[in-house]
């Protein structure tokens, strides 16, 4: 458990926060301003604060307090940037071979060959940084730091200089690393798509304070809480695939409802966190007929909350979990909605993206 305590004025911006990183993915969510790269350089060692506290038991890395300011390079942190950063003048096996150079020889290292088969690197291995894609370097980044016998990553929006392909194509990386690997990761990201699959743990920033803590599903599923924007509010669930579909819709479980999907590239029975977007989310006060939607939960309102234009955000609690419905404010008012209030979330199939749909962690 990393516990994270830190406060530095900026003039005119200051940051005040603190939270814990258990074990698995912390994610740094926020909008752009609100001080989650600030937060990973201070554990980095890139930026000392006024004040804080950044300690995991007896490994204290600040404590200014005490006055221990440990050294960038005495930290044991791997650090994974937006660019790959890798060396241009090494290949993939010299770029790897530089981050084990630096594990102390007493730490426990990760094995190169598996790390290599789990970030799928190993036909890279003779080829130069040049000749790789962005999505590429970014997987031989991790490993680099895998290697380095790190006691904690760092991730500064890994994916942030990535299109969606690339995107889509290293999302289930970071999901085998949060799965598979021992080694704690902090993870900064204004995405909800990431979060929402990544997040083991969700730290909500906004304007240099920590809003609220906690899994991905009840963070995200807080209608007070807009960290992302309006246009990045979700919920998500949590499913398991039944069966494939011959017309190519994969049909799942979620809290024995049925929810159906574009067809989804794993075997029956795999568990699923997905992402359902406010926006794509319609509210009936009766069960719909002849809609072209295939899902259909029904529930109850939990909370509402009126934004300060023409919108709100309505809180739904089914049987799959928690929806978020976007309506306007005349539609709620039209439609009686107010909490305990039953209704039923319509959902199209076609609205939920791939990169809404990941691993159960």
């Amino acid at each position: 458990m990393l516990e994270v305590s830190l406060t530095h004025d900026f003039g005119g911006f200051k940051l005040d926060a603190a939270f814990k990183a258990p074990p698995g993915v912390t994610v740094l969510f926020g909008r752009s301003g609100s001080g989650k790269t600030t937060i990973v350089n201070a554990v980095a060692g890139l930026l000392m604060p006024q004040h804080g506290r950044i300690a995991s038991g007896d490994w204290v890395l600040l404590d200014t307090d005490r006055n221990i300011r440990l050294r960038p390079h005495k930290r044991r942190l791997g650090y994974v940037f937006q660019e790959g950063r890798l060396f241009p003048h090494l290949s993939v096996r010299q770029n790897l071979a530089y981050g084990a150079w630096f594990a102390p020889k007493d730490a426990p290292r990760e094995n190169t060959a598996r790390v290599v088969d789990m970030l799928g690197i190993g036909p890279l291995m003779d080829r130069r940084p040049a000749a790789l894609s962005g999505g590429e370097k970014q997987r031989v980044a991790i490993g680099r730091a895998l290697l380095s016998a790190p006691k904690l990553i760092l991730a500064d929006e890994p994916l942030a200089a990535l299109d969606d392909a690339r995107k889509a194509e290293i999302l289930p990386y970071f999901e085998r690393l949060r799965d598979e690997v021992s080694v704690p990761i902090l993870y900064v990201s204004h995405s909800a798509s990431e979060v929402a699959r990544l997040a083991t743990t969700v730290v909500a920033l906004d304007n240099g304070r920590v809003m609220a803590q906690g899994p991905a599903a009840d963070v995200l599923g807080n209608p007070q809480l807009r960290p992302g924007g309006a246009r990045d509010v979700g919920a998500v669930l949590t499913a398991r695939i039944l069966r494939h579909h011959d017309d190519g819709l994969t049909e799942l479980e979620a809290g024995g409802l049925p929810l159906f999907l574009p067809h989804v590239t794993a075997s029956p029975g795999t568990g699923l966190r997905i992402r359902i977007a406010a926006h794509d989310v319609i509210l009936s006060r009766d069960r719909p007929q002849g809609l072209s939607a295939l899902n259909i939960l029904p529930g109850t309102i939990a909370e509402m909350r009126a934004g300060d234009g023409p919108g709100a955000i309505v809180a739904l609690d089914t049987a799959a979990g928690r929806v978020l419905a976007r309506v306007t404010r005349r539609s709620a008012n039209a439609m009686g909605l107010a909490p305990g209030v039953q209704v039923h979330a319509v959902i199209k199939t076609v609205a939920v993206a791939a990169t809404d749909i990941g691993a159960v962690g």
